[in-house]
């Protein structure tokens, strides 16, 4: 089986190289940038076309966009070229390279929006209200993959992922954050560690349990289908530090910095994973603890 990752040298697509890799799969990556064995700019369709055609992939993994929210909308143009035209893109390579390839395309639980209270528990049927650029371009690959599905047949479906984590995020997601502020605080290079509001409730999932998920989709998911992708349990952010605070090597002092708050109206967030998991049999496996004490360790190598 061979297949094709793009954005194979994003966080995710790193993961999900070395899922397939473990379940028989050659993978092909994909990328707009170098590290890559293949370059391809997918706001181009004559390379799109190429890259499927000199890949041959039976599993298409489309990772691969504008994935910055407040981006969206300082470049809601370049969002809509990296995210939907080059979704239409790699769909019409498919289908005319490529028309038997099983097709992933991952979109994001962004395209929710405001759930307000609704958010204690979000399936496929909650309405969504994209209120972003960038959920509003994700949610265009999937009326996108809906077309193609109903008029020529293409086996595709979609995701909507909900928070995820693990060794190697960049700064700007809460484990990360919180993982290089201790170490810098156990190193002596801090005084604090400084947080934002901690009492919102999110879904976090170990990108490795995403990346499995993934590969199940791509192997049982229906065609023109929509799963939701999460734990399917919220913790606050207060519970997530204190996790990363019992494995501290030191006290930790922990100060509210009014720069780092951020508004919400949706106190919780929990994915409803039924779907997911009555197609799939996929459930997590690996805790919060474990993700915790991963992160911290990449971060006191850093540091």
């Amino acid at each position: 089986m061979k297949a094709l990752i793009t954005g194979s040298e994003g966080f995710v697509g790193r993961y999900l190289r070395a899922e397939l890799a473990a379940h028989g799969y050659t993978a092909v990556g994909l990328d707009v940038q170098g590290g890559a064995e293949r370059i391809a700019d997918l706001s181009d369709p004559a390379a799109a076309a190429e890259a499927v055609r000199a890949c041959a992939p039976d599993a298409v993994f489309h990772l691969a966009g504008q994935a910055n929210v407040a981006l969206s909308w300082k470049e809601p143009a370049l969002t809509f070229e990296r995210n939907t035209l080059a979704c239409v893109h790699l769909l019409e390579a498919v289908r005319a390279h490529a028309p038997a390839a099983r097709v992933l395309l991952v979109g994001s639980s962004d395209e929710y929006g405001c759930l307000g209270k609704r958010g204690a528990r979000v399936s496929e049927e909650t309405p969504l209200q994209p209120c972003t650029p960038y959920a509003v371009s994700k949610h265009a690959q999937e009326e996108l993959a809906a077309v193609y599905a109903r008029a020529y047949g293409l086996r595709v479906c979609c995701t909507r992922s909900f928070n995820h984590c693990g060794a190697g995020q960049r700064r700007g997601f809460l484990f990360p954050d919180l993982a290089a502020g201790i170490a810098r605080v156990e190193r002596g290079e801090a005084d604090a560690l400084r947080v934002g509001n901690l009492t919102s409730r999110r879904d976090y999932t170990n990108v490795r349990d995403i990346a499995r998920a993934y590969r199940l989709l791509s192997e049982r998911g229906e065609a023109g289908q929509v799963y939701n992708v999460g734990s399917g349990r919220a913790y606050s952010g207060q519970e997530i530090l204190d996790l990363f605070l019992s494995f501290a090597s030191r006290p930790v002092r922990v100060e509210q910095d009014e720069a780092l708050l951020r508004p919400s109206d949706t106190p919780v967030v929990c994915c409803d994973r039924t779907k997911l998991s009555a197609c799939t049999g996929w459930e997590p496996r690996i805790p919060p603890e474990e993700t915790a004490r991963e992160v911290l360790a990449e971060w006191r190598e850093k540091v």
